[in-house]
């Protein structure tokens, strides 16, 4: 600091302020009721369903009537009974246990027993491994 001249003092005074009012802040009942005794402007706006549910629960959606109309019966294809007995037939006449079919053509042994009970949904990669590890035609005609 040498040979800069003679040193002096600022006495300016700095003056610290408070951020400003965020928009939570802006909306606040004291702020309003405040904003209202100066005479400002003050605009609200009522949302339509703010801070509700019923936009989703009590909606009727255009969708609604075409829902009840249908009454089409929408189920998953199942096993039929002829193809049913037919691989029970099989797996008998070549005295294999369920477990046992299922380990040859590499599936787990309820799928072997969901397809004798008729509760799969038939699947043409299983019935060809059931065809061949049977000896069996087991889909189309026989």
């Amino acid at each position: 600091m040498a040979g800069t001249g003679p040193m002096t003092q600022d006495w300016e005074p700095v003056v610290i302020r408070k951020r400003a009012p965020n928009s939570a802040a802006k909306r606040d009942e004291k702020t309003v009721n405040a904003a209202r005794r100066a005479g400002a402007d003050i605009e609200t706006v009522r949302k339509h369903n703010a801070g509700t549910n019923k936009a989703a629960s009590s909606s009727t959606s255009l969708n609604t009537k075409t829902l009840d109309d249908d009454t089409e019966n929408l189920t998953h294809e199942r096993v039929p009974t002829e193809l049913k007995k037919a691989i029970m037939q099989a797996r008998t006449e070549k005295k294999l246990t369920q477990s046992q079919l299922a380990q040859l053509i590499n599936e787990k042994p309820q799928v072997i027993q969901e397809y004798e009970s008729g509760k799969a949904i038939p699947n043409q990669q299983i019935l060809s491994k059931l065809e061949r590890a049977l000896g069996a035609k087991l889909r189309g005609k026989k």
